[in-house]
């Protein structure tokens, strides 16, 4: 792993919490974003609201498996250990007794597509367990995470498997990387046309290539990022108006981010503030 650990805590007389941040080795630049180690003890149960992002997410538990439920609605929610999250707009509802412990990746979606070998149209919308994605290997990956015994050295057990499966799994096309990396830097606010000119491709080429290695059309990857961004400003230190944020996010008006506020988070901006959970980080059902 690259570069020294940042640890985050937080405690109330109900709930502690505390998240180790890492980054990957530089080898794996592009393909994994960041590590997180978290741990949390709370007297109550904690459910939580996960927001469809524009990335995958990797979450492997050291003990009692999460009770989740997909925004597939395929059924009413399992419980699993460890398992893969792929992009999507819809929202997964997660719950626990009230103590968790374990690891969380964050893979590009062409990441997870070279590292994972599977297309990422495969696993959009839904989340799936890391055994069904790895089979036995991702049953390995879990008990060698498990059984470290320092962040650190669990942050290099990633590294590892992650630089092995990086030289051996399917490349993506470069040409698509550098468009969405565009769509990522502009944070969603890019006209779709500035990308077909970018690639010389088609729209329907565009949309192709953008659903097999990503999960997601162009259009929804920027709806996507741009709902992301005006989560994050909404929940920044310092009042930014509803209207400002709409603005800086690239919404046609504070209307169309009410809207989109429903669409992917089936719930109001302001009603997305007051479900953010007072002791724990994340947003409750």
């Amino acid at each position: 792993m690259a570069g020294e650990l940042r640890v985050e805590r937080g405690e109330s007389s109900t709930a502690h919490w505390e998240t180790t941040h890492g980054a990957p080795g530089a080898g794996l630049a592009g393909l994994v974003g960041s590590y997180h180690g978290f741990s949390e003890k709370s007297l109550r149960p904690v459910a939580r609201r996960e927001f469809g992002a524009a990335n995958v997410v990797l979450i492997v538990c050291f003990g009692d498996p999460l009770l989740v439920a997909d925004a597939s609605g395929r059924d009413g929610g399992r419980r699993l250990s460890s398992f893969v999250a792929g992009p999507g707009e819809g929202v997964t509802r997660t719950e626990h007794a009230g103590v968790q412990d374990g690891v969380e990746v964050r893979l590009s979606p062409w990441g997870a597509y070279q590292l994972l070998g599977v297309p990422t149209d495969e696993i959009a919308g839904r989340v799936v367990g890391l055994d069904e994605v790895l089979g036995r290997a991702g049953t390995r990956l879990s008990e060698r995470l498990a059984d470290a015994t320092d962040w650190r050295t669990r942050f290099a057990v990633l590294d590892t498997v992650f630089s092995r499966a990086a030289a051996t799994g399917p490349r993506p096309d470069r040409t698509l990387v550098a468009a969405w990396e565009r769509l990522e830097r502009c944070h969603g606010d890019l006209p779709i046309s500035d990308l077909i000119a970018d690639t010389g491709w088609s729209r329907r080429r565009l949309a192709e290539r953008f659903r097999t290695q990503t999960g997601l059309t162009p259009k929804s990857a920027a709806r996507i990022l741009r709902f992301t961004r005006a989560r994050d400003l909404l929940t920044r230190p310092g009042h930014r108006s509803l209207a400002s944020i709409a603005l800086a996010c690239g919404y046609y008006d504070q209307a169309h981010l009410n809207r989109d506020f429903q669409a992917l988070g089936q719930c109001t901006p302001t009603e997305y503030l007051a479900a953010q959970l007072a002791d724990l980080p994340g947003t409750g059902h």
